[in-house]
Formats: C-alpha cells, sequence, structure tokens
C-alpha cells in the first residue's frame, strides 16, 4: 500500500515538475522582448501615442541600382546619413553670398569645404546674358551645398576685371568627387569650359532621377520650375524681367540675387528628394556610407547629357503639348534656346542633332596606351632612356642590339649611343603611367602638345631632337579644357607680336577692293540694266571701263560677264603664319629667347590646369641648362 502511495506522489511530482518548467520556457521569450521594448523606449526609438498609430508615407520609389553597398534588410539609405537634411524651406531661406573677387572666395571657402566634407553634392546653375539671340559668356555661377549655403560667383567681373579664378574654385569644379546636380547642368559645363576653361565633372542631371521615380507624374514638363512645383510644393518666380535682366550689371539687383540663388538651392533640395532622403531621416556617425550610397544611386547618370524619352518630347512622346509648344520644340533642335514657357533653359535632344556632342567626343582618343616604359641600354649597361617597345623591337630586328630581359622589357645596344643621360635623375629614364596628368582618369586619353605645334615646328632642330618631354596624355575633357586656356595665350602672344591668328586662308589672301567695285557694277548692269537711272547706269559704266583702261570700249555682255567673275581676292606676298612670327620675334633673342617662349608654355599648362599626376622631374626648365652649356647663349638660330 505504502509502495502504491509513493508511486502515485512520484507522478504527482513529475507532472508538476514539467507543469512549471514549461510555464517557465513560455514566459522567458515574453520576459526578454518585454525588456527590449523597455530599453528602445528608454532610448526614445519607439514613441507612445494614446491614439491611432500614424502611417508613414512611403519614400519616393527609385528604380534600383546595382552597387557596392548593399542595404540590409530593414536598414534605409536614410539610416547611412552623416548629418540631418533641412527641410526645403529652410534651404531656401538661406541668403546667398556674392563673390566678386579671390578675397572673397577665399574668405567663403572654408565654410562651403565644411559643407562638401558631409555631404559632398553641389546644386548648381548658371546665367548669362543674351542680345538678338545671342548668348554672351555666363556671366554667374550659382553654387549650392545641403544646408542652403549658395555662392554666386561673378565670372564675368573676374574676367573684366583680369584676375585668376581661385585655384579651388577650379578644382571643385573639376572634383570628381563632389556632385554637381541640376537641370542641364551637363550643358552648363560646356559653357564653363567654351568662355572659361574650366572643367565641370561629375554631372548628374535631375530630370534622370525624376524619370527613375516610379511614381511622380510630371504633367507640366520637367523643366526646374515644374520639378519644384510638382514634388517640393515651391513657385519659383521665372518671369521674363527677371530671367532677361542685366547679369553683367556693376551690382546685381537683391531680387537677382535671390532669383539666381534659388535655382541652385532647388536644384540641391530637389537632389535629396529624388533620392528618398527628407529632413527627417536618422543620421549616422560614418559620413562615407552617406556618399557611397549617393554615388551608387545615380550610377549611369555621371556627366550624361540628357536625352528625352520619345524622341525628346518627354516621357508622353509629345501628345499632350500644344502647337505653340511643339514650335518650340523644334526649335530647339537646331540651338539650345530658354522656354519663355517655363523660364528655364531647354536642352535640344542629342539624338535629333547628330552634329551636338559631349567635351571631348570630338578628340579620337589613343586605343593603346602611349608608354610601354621599355628600356634601351648602352653597351656598358647603362640605361638611356624608356621608350615603345615597337621601337625597342626594331632594334632587335635591326640585328643591333640584344634582348636582356622580357620584364621589364630591356634591349642593350651594340653600338656606342650619340648621347647618354648626364645623371641618373634624368626625365627619360622614370616609368611613366597611362593616365590623365591632370586628373588622374586611365582611359579615353590623348596626347597633348604642351608648345603647341604651330610654334614648336619652327623651332630649330636642336631644341626638337629626341625631346619627348611637352608630350603628356590628358583625357578628352581635359584637353578640351586646355585647348581653351591656349587660346588666350595665343591671343596675348598675337597682340605682343602683332601676329593675327585668323584662318590662313584669310590672312594668306586679302580683298582687292578696287576690284570688287568693278565685280559689283558689272553684276549690276548686268541684273538691272536699263532699269538703273541714267546717271547711276553711267557711272558704273565708267567704272567698268576705267577698270579695261579704254573709255571707248563697248561694253558688251561678254565684257560685263567677264567683269562680273573677276577675282577679288589676292595673293598676300608679305603674309607670314602666326606661329612662324612669334617664334620670329622672340628668336631674336637668341636661343634664350626661344627657351622663354617654351618655358613660358609650361608654365601656363600648370597655371591653368594645375596637373595632380605629372612624371617624376618633368620640369618647366627641362633641358634649358643643358642646351646652354653644349651650345651657348649665342647659337646661330635657324628656324624650320
Amino acid at each position: 500500500m505504502a509502495t502504491r502511495q509513493n508511486a502515485l506522489m512520484a507522478a504527482a511530482v513529475t507532472l508538476l515538475g514539467a507543469t512549471l518548467g514549461g510555464l517557465l520556457l513560455w514566459r522567458q521569450p515574453t520576459l526578454r522582448t518585454q525588456k527590449k521594448k523597455q530599453q528602445r523606449l528608454a532610448q526614445g526609438q519607439i514613441g507612445v501615442s494614446a491614439g491611432p498609430v500614424p502611417v508613414e508615407p512611403e519614400p519616393v520609389v527609385v528604380e534600383p541600382v546595382e552597387s557596392e553597398t548593399q542595404l540590409t534588410p530593414g536598414q534605409s539609405l536614410g539610416r547611412l546619413l552623416p548629418v540631418s537634411l533641412p527641410p526645403a524651406d529652410q534651404v531656401l531661406a538661406v541668403q546667398p553670398v556674392m563673390v566678386n573677387s579671390e578675397e572673397d572666395w577665399e574668405q567663403l571657402w572654408p565654410s562651403l569645404q565644411k559643407e562638401l566634407s558631409v555631404y559632398p553634392v553641389l546644386g548648381l546653375d548658371c546665367e548669362w546674358v543674351s542680345v538678338k539671340g545671342k548668348t554672351s559668356a555666363v556671366s554667374l555661377l550659382q553654387m549650392a551645398s545641403y544646408s542652403g549655403l549658395c555662392v554666386l560667383v561673378r565670372l564675368q567681373l573676374f574676367r573684366s576685371s583680369q584676375q585668376d579664378l581661385p585655384l579651388s574654385l577650379k578644382e571643385v569644379l573639376r572634383d570628381p568627387h563632389v556632385l554637381k546636380v541640376g537641370v542641364g547642368c551637363y550643358e552648363d559645363g560646356k559653357r564653363l569650359t567654351r568662355d572659361y576653361g574650366l572643367a565641370l565633372g561629375c554631372t548628374v542631371d535631375l530630370r534622370y532621377l525624376a524619370l527613375r521615380q516610379r511614381k511622380v507624374v510630371l504633367n507640366n514638363g520637367m523643366s526646374l520650375k515644374s520639378l519644384a512645383a510638382n514634388l517640393l510644393n515651391v513657385s519659383l518666380d521665372k518671369s521674363l524681367e527677371l530671367r532677361c535682366s542685366n547679369w553683367e550689371a556693376d551690382q546685381l539687383t537683391q531680387e537677382q540675387m535671390t532669383y539666381a540663388a534659388r535655382d541652385a538651392q532647388v536644384s540641391i533640395a530637389l537632389f535629396f528628394h529624388l533620392l528618398g532622403l527628407h529632413s527627417d531621416t536618422t543620421p549616422s556617425s560614418d559620413s562615407r556610407g552617406g556618399y557611397t550610397q549617393l554615388a551608387n544611386r545615380c550610377q549611369g547618370l555621371v556627366d550624361t547629357p540628357f536625352r528625352e524619352r520619345g524622341g525628346g518630347e518627354g516621357e508622353d512622346g509629345g501628345k499632350n503639348l500644344d502647337g505653340e509648344r511643339r514650335r518650340k520644340s523644334r526649335k530647339l533642335q537646331q540651338s539650345t534656346t530658354e522656354s519663355p514657357e517655363t523660364g528655364d533653359q531647354e536642352v535640344p535632344d542629342p539624338r535629333r542633332n547628330n552634329k551636338r556632342k559631349p567635351l571631348g567626343v570630338g578628340y579620337s582618343a589613343r586605343k593603346s596606351p602611349l608608354y610601354d616604359n621599355c628600356f634601351l641600354h648602352a653597351p656598358d649597361g647603362q640605361p638611356l632612356c624608356t621608350c615603345d617597345k615597337k621601337k625597342a623591337q626594331w632594334y632587335l630586328d635591326k640585328g643591333i642590339g640584344v634582348l636582356q630581359s622580357d620584364e621589364p622589357f630591356i634591349v642593350r645596344l651594340m653600338f656606342e649611343p650619340s648621347g647618354r643621360p648626364e645623371s641618373q635623375q634624368d626625365y627619360y629614364l622614370t616609368a611613366k603611367e597611362n593616365l590623365c596628368v591632370v586628373c588622374g582618369k586611365n582611359d579615353s586619353y590623348i596626347r597633348k602638345n604642351i608648345v603647341p605645334h604651330e610654334y614648336r615646328r619652327h623651332f630649330p632642330t636642336e631644341m626638337k631632337d629626341h625631346n619627348s618631354h611637352d608630350i603628356l596624355l590628358l583625357c578628352t575633357s581635359c584637353h578640351a579644357a586646355s585647348n581653351v586656356h591656349d587660346g588666350f595665350l595665343k591671343q596675348q602672344l598675337a597682340d605682343e607680336h602683332g601676329a593675327p591668328q585668323g584662318c590662313e586662308e584669310g590672312v594668306h589672301l586679302l580683298e582687292d577692293s578696287d576690284r570688287r567695285r568693278v565685280r559689283s557694277a558689272a553684276r549690276a548692269l548686268l541684273t538691272v540694266g536699263d532699269g538703273l537711272p541714267g546717271a547711276r547706269r553711267d557711272e558704273l559704266q565708267k567704272i567698268v571701263r576705267c577698270f579695261f583702261n579704254d573709255t571707248d570700249v563697248e561694253l558688251t555682255p561678254e565684257t560685263l560677264q567677264t567683269a562680273a567673275s573677276l577675282e577679288t581676292r589676292i595673293f598676300n606676298e608679305s603674309y607670314i603664319p602666326h606661329g612662324l612670327k612669334v617664334v620670329k620675334a622672340t628668336a631674336e633673342k637668341g636661343l634664350k629667347g626661344l627657351m622663354e617662349l617654351e618655358g613660358r608654355w609650361r608654365q601656363h599648362f600648370l597655371s591653368t590646369m594645375t596637373p595632380r599626376y605629372l612624371p617624376p622631374l618633368w620640369s618647366v626648365s627641362h633641358n634649358h641648362n643643358k642646351f646652354l652649356r653644349k651650345y651657348g647663349e649665342h647659337l646661330p638660330i635657324q628656324l624650320n
């Protein structure tokens, strides 16, 4: 009996223990969940509301782009922002700052640089004056940072006062790690290059970002004014009076400054809005992640001219445009104009105009590297120079050199060379990289003659023989910008030496005004004849007869036809090409004069392009001391 009771009690205890254990196992996750909630409440991550929980609006949907940095599930782009973004109305409320001189820029630059260290993005726009349908040089450059800080740079004032643009301004414009956003900013970059030789890099057209947004209906077009109204609920003043005001005036009005600043400020506010970033996002301590995400969201759109869908008429193919807008769209195929309807600069569709090419596309980029970095050695093993593989192979094929090494490719000559390096610290002994010496881009590069060929071709042979120091690699955009700068120095040399540039035909051939008068008179007599008043007809006949040195000659139709076909252009026997005239003038000072011209072009390249990737030992005075030691100051100059 006792045994049976003990068994029943053991079973009851076992059942009770199992029940309590199950309760504890069930309760433990619940306790952990409640504890986590309490911790999050204490940290302010979960709000408590007595009413219904409000539904957050859906963020702007942007088409996904493959990127190296992937968001983890539940992680939004906003969580990676380094600093909270201000709302659009706060951005637009910031007063712009005017830059009239290099001193103004230097005072402002540290503040702008600090803003770019947080978000390397600039809203960008330009203003210029149009006279009788022809656009002048860019007058005003507007740049706005994420906080609304807007800089108005009066480029025309810099030019008229002969001030150099600040180096840091040039660098930030071409910086490939600072996005420049706006409507038509790529085209603005082409204008800046054409007018001032400024290279604008890393541009993103906001219209592309708007097209990636699936849920936005842009019924009123894709101008900056329309985007601001549709997406930010901001109305931009695009009145004709402001848009066509004098941007080259000595003093800009407050209305002009506000108008110009708003375009740049709205551009950067639109950029963040189109990426789904708002002022209520949580900042992160890692600024690098924020920039990476911004750059990845713009993949495929950087430095790309805008092409509208549907043949340049927008997404609807132009079906909703009225007749007036269609006529305006057709006009845009030939030139960039301003739309009085929206107040924004419209851009022609490049697919309708095959002549419109991006900056630098007109250049033929190299299909192979310039530098193979092969080496030539003297018979005793002394390094002589670097060369391309084709030239090194030529010595082998001719049997006048032997292969000493495959990697690097070294050929030892079997004869005494005509010259040897004076030291091992020689420019021609250094290996060189195949990249743009200005920006470091390693594709689409071409050769740049630092001293233009039209001058160097006339240099004496002593200064040209075996000399590749002044041939450098530039990417197509930097090459185009450099050529603009070269034009300024060429004009300066033309003024200094009375050597007009012009086209060769225009200078080489002169117009004979007397023969032109005879030709015009004969043509008038042939076309109008008896319809002319008697006195005028007699006057024209006298002009033709005087040309033939016979006042009694009969002016038959054949005679008049001969006079009407006269060639009025005559050969200019005193013609001297611009380059030759400049070189002749500098050669009057002897070898030193030519070296000064050579050094002037080299320094001009350094000052205007500020190259950051020059080959080692590249120098403004390269070979000058060597020439003086070898030939002396009084070398008889024989120009080519």
